[in-house]
């Protein structure tokens, strides 16, 4: 009579089949596609460190206080980029509210209310999908039929500049929300509903402010990506050499992406000089948007 012990043993041999896959692992295929990736992501370092070497190298004598209080001028001594910052300024912060409010609203409602079962649900959420991967330059074509549309005549203005990038980063931020939705656990969902309250009080009071991390993260690096584009305002006519500060959401107005375009473009090295110090300085917005980001995520996100 066999023991148990016998009748047991061979239905549990896992032993093999771990022994085979750790063997996978390390065949010849997958060694050879692991270094190829760590080629390619060494490739991609090596140029960006060089990209970033050159510029710093070539941009530093010209990183004064002249450049972020002058305005641009035909002498590249004398020239600033001041319109710049603050244009960059007024188009970012009005593209913030315009498309914050509007982007989380839209996530809380396709991830804690609407029916999923819907075809017509599934069908928006398969386009912002899709959406968030469509080329930037179409969103300007976009922006300039809608204010066309509305018979607007000058079109390089601030509101017509945030209303392209708007478009642009919207897709991104109602993604970046729902993925923070859906980290909440849902026994918080399912312990204030038995407690009494209502879906809304629920979302509002206790989902909304657990994903808040994640919504404030992914938000700001959908900001700082739209600082840095330059094709769709440029499809608006955006000015290429601004002597004044913008002052309203009707104003024109430049960029720095814009004015880094302008100044590479002219045959003087001086002025390549002062493109690449402008570079600099949106460089060091944009790091510091995403380490603001990287703050708040580490600092704030909860560990469930």
């Amino acid at each position: 009579m066999k023991t148990l012990s016998e009748s047991v043993a061979p239905s549990t041999r896992p032993a093999p089949l771990a022994s085979s896959s750790r063997n996978g692992e390390r065949g010849l295929r997958p060694m050879i596609f692991l270094v190829a990736l760590w080629l390619c992501l060494a490739v991609a370092v090596v140029f960006l460190i060089t990209l970033v070497a050159t510029v710093a190298i070539q941009g530093a004598p010209r990183l004064t206080a002249t450049l972020l209080t002058e305005y641009p001028s035909s002498s590249p001594e004398r020239a600033g980029a001041r319109p710049a910052i603050l244009g960059s300024i007024w188009v970012i912060a009005t593209t913030a509210v315009f498309t914050i409010p509007l982007g989380v609203a839209a996530a809380v409602h396709l991830e804690e209310f609407a029916d999923r079962s819907n075809w017509f649900n599934r069908l928006v959420e398969v386009n912002v999908q899709n959406l968030a991967s469509v080329p930037s330059i179409v969103y300007g074509l976009l922006a300039l039929s809608f204010l066309s549309l509305l018979g607007v005549q000058d079109k390089n203005i601030v509101i017509g500049g945030a209303l392209a990038l708007s478009l642009l980063i919207l897709p991104v931020i109602i993604i970046s929300t729902r993925e923070a939705l859906r980290a909440v656990p849902q026994e918080i969902r399912q312990g204030s509903l038995a407690l009494g309250a209502s879906q809304w009080q629920t979302t509002w009071r206790q989902v909304l402010p657990s994903a808040v991390p994640g919504i404030a993260t992914g938000s700001i690096l959908a900001l700082s990506r739209a600082l840095g584009e330059a094709a769709p305002l440029l499809l608006l006519g955006a000015l290429v050499f601004v002597s004044f500060d913008p002052n309203g959401l009707l104003s024109g107005f430049t960029t720095l992406p814009i004015q880094i375009f302008n100044w590479t473009g002219r045959p003087q090295a001086e002025f390549h000089d002062l493109a690449a110090a402008t570079s600099i300085v949106l460089l060091v917005l944009l790091v510091t948007m995403n380490a603001l980001a990287i703050f708040i995520r580490n600092r704030f996100q909860s560990r469930w």
